[in-house]
């Protein structure tokens, strides 16, 4: 029986890689990755060559009888092409078969675009909820802002550069003034936090067209500003 090692990997910086995840990926017979192409790259940038199967969106549900087959001849990595497998990424489905079917499923921890952005927010930490990808559908999309814009709890999520200004104009009606930050490009050349209101921010990016990977981090119901 082998085991699944769900290894982090970076999100954009390649020196953000731990020495046990190479470890890992070094001595599994077989890695399961979002897109092969993405970590044939990784692994060669830092010496590796290793078999792979492909494990994404599509194609987990037709796979996963497969990779099961072949955790049970040996151990298994899991990789997505950036940050921590199974959130918002795929393998939640490979990884709950693995724990019903008794496999151990160990953590390899590293990079996450989700706690980047939300230690570097400066809003609180102490409890957070994560909102993943936001619905598509604009009656979806408003509702879901809604919902968690009452909780007192900072919240955060992943948007796209050709979303986020029809995002940040629903915020900006449904927020008001709540303070909010932007992480575009964490850990990348071009790393930037922009902080603000949702008004102010959608102002910025209606001159300033958006590029790359966003992660918005908003403030609970009722924090202030600490010079309020």
């Amino acid at each position: 029986m082998g085991t699944l090692y769900l290894v982090a990997t970076p999100i954009g910086n390649l020196d953000d890689i731990t020495l046990r995840a190479l470890h890992v990926l070094e001595s599994v017979p077989l890695i399961a990755a979002e897109d092969t192409r993405h970590t044939v790259k990784l692994l060669t940038h830092f010496g590796l060559r290793k078999p792979l199967v492909s494990l994404h969106a599509k194609n987990e549900a037709r796979q996963l009888q497969s990779i099961l087959g072949r955790l049970a001849q040996h151990d298994l990595a899991l990789v997505s092409d950036a940050g921590t497998p199974a959130l918002s990424d795929p393998g939640v489905r490979l990884v709950s078969a693995a724990v019903a079917a008794g496999y151990p499923v160990v953590p390899i921890p590293g990079p996450s675009a989700v706690l980047a952005a939300l230690i570097s927010s400066g809003l609180p930490t102490n409890q957070f909820t994560f909102l993943g990808f936001l619905p598509r559908k604009r009656g979806e999309l408003e509702r879901t802002i809604r919902d968690a814009a009452e909780a007192k709890r900072t919240f955060l999520f992943f948007e796209s550069p050709h979303r986020i200004l029809k995002t940040l104009d629903i915020m900006a009606t449904a927020l008001g003034p709540r303070s909010l930050v932007v992480a575009r490009e964490i850990t990348k050349l071009h790393e930037e936090f922009l902080r603000g209101t949702a008004a102010s921010i959608l102002e910025h990016f209606s001159k300033v067209p958006p590029r790359g990977e966003l992660t918005v981090v908003v403030a609970g119901s009722d924090w202030k500003p600490r010079d309020e």
